[in-house]
């Protein structure tokens, strides 16, 4: 079959369709120009926002163009797929307790990346099908080519979705949509066809900067800018070492991710609820004390979070985020008995993070 415009359209409508039979909630389809968002990338890796994140530098421009990532790409799907759990406790509710843990909605299910991954690679095999009846000598003797992302590889997914048309960047960097708010995932697919591409949608954040004004660390330092040294989602996920003093008593119970900028997002009042029975939450994460979970030892951490994004951060990590959580829950007994059980840890990151934790109940 020779290749047309209107064989791609076509393919484009037949995409879209696929797409929505295997969960997603929105598809577009972007061209790979990303050299407006690259200046701004690389001005904020320069002045070191981006903190002990080196994977945002080392891989260069692959980031920000597509091409140099998985050659010939020429066209970027991009796709959203809901994942706030229905039935999970009241996010203001559990930051109210200080002493409940607070756990980033997306995390309180099935690791996302294994969810959309499979999903996403499902979506490739059937375009891979329908591209197989193309003449393919047009591809001037390349083959036919097309590759998965979610969060996995150096991948500008906020800009490319705002390009294909999913919604606009917030000036919490997130990307929004006015029919589902911010909770939901990204994925891309990386293709070598001309397919038709969306328009991009208007911003609609206009004058409000609630995201910027509810941030406890005050880590969004501009729209559109943020200092992820200070960020509680890198300060209790991506940070390996020690929590800056400074910042501890401001990362309240929240010990895994941070949602404040989402909940208080006017858009969210439209956020769906995920359909995806991986997305539910597992092991009462929603709504379960400091204390309790500080007792995990780390065969009870890897067996209750295995195959969850949580996971991969390690028992060590997720003691440290605890024993801060514990230094600014109520003193109680319970809460010093908790700490004291950790004082011998063979961590020196847990002993130190306790110590602090201590010191805050004058123990």
């Amino acid at each position: 079959m020779k290749i047309t415009p209107q064989n791609y359209a076509a393919l484009a409508a037949r995409i879209r369709m696929w797409a929505h039979e295997l969960g997603f909630q929105a598809v577009g389809i972007s061209d790979t120009d990303l050299a407006a968002a690259e200046s701004g990338l690389l001005e904020w890796l320069s002045q070191g926002l981006h903190g002990g994140m080196d994977y945002m530098a080392k891989h260069g421009t692959k980031r920000s163009r597509p091409a140099e990532l998985v050659p010939g790409t020429l066209r970027v799907i991009s796709l959203r797929m809901n994942y706030l759990p229905p039935q999970t406790r009241d996010s203001g509710q559990v930051l109210a307790e200080p002493g409940r843990a607070f756990i980033s909605r997306y995390a309180l299910g099935r690791d996302y990346h294994k969810v959309l991954r499979n999903r996403l690679a499902e979506l490739a095999d059937k375009i891979r099908d329908a591209v197989a009846q193309f003449d393919m000598a047009e591809f001037e003797g390349a083959e036919f080519n097309a590759r998965v992302f979610t969060d996995s590889a150096p991948v500008m997914e906020v800009e490319l979705a705002r390009k294909a048309g999913l919604g606009w960047r917030g000036k919490h960097t997130l990307l929004l949509s006015r029919e589902h708010g911010s909770w939901f995932f990204l994925g891309e697919i990386y293709l070598n066809l001309q397919l038709p591409i969306d328009a991009p949608q208007p911003e609609h954040c206009g004058t409000c900067t609630r995201c910027i004004e509810v941030c406890p660390t005050q880590a969004i330092i501009a729209p559109y800018r943020l200092d992820a040294r200070r960020c509680i989602s890198y300060l209790t996920i991506e940070l390996k070492g020690s929590i800056p003093v400074e910042l501890r008593a401001m990362i309240g119970n929240r010990i895994y991710g941070c949602d404040d900028c989402q909940l208080v997002c006017p858009w969210n009042s439209f956020a769906q609820t995920t359909v995806e029975p991986d997305f539910a939450v597992r092991h009462g994460l929603d709504d379960v004390s400091l204390v309790e979970l500080f007792a995990w030892d780390e065969a009870g951490f890897k067996t209750r979070l295995a195959g969850s994004a949580i996971y991969r951060i390690g028992h060590e990590q997720w003691l440290r985020n605890i024993a801060v959580g514990l230094g600014n829950a109520p003193s109680s007994p319970e809460v010093v008995a908790a700490l004291h059980s950790r004082t011998g840890h063979p961590s020196e990151l847990v002993r130190e993070h306790v110590a602090w934790a201590l010191a805050r109940h004058a123990v």
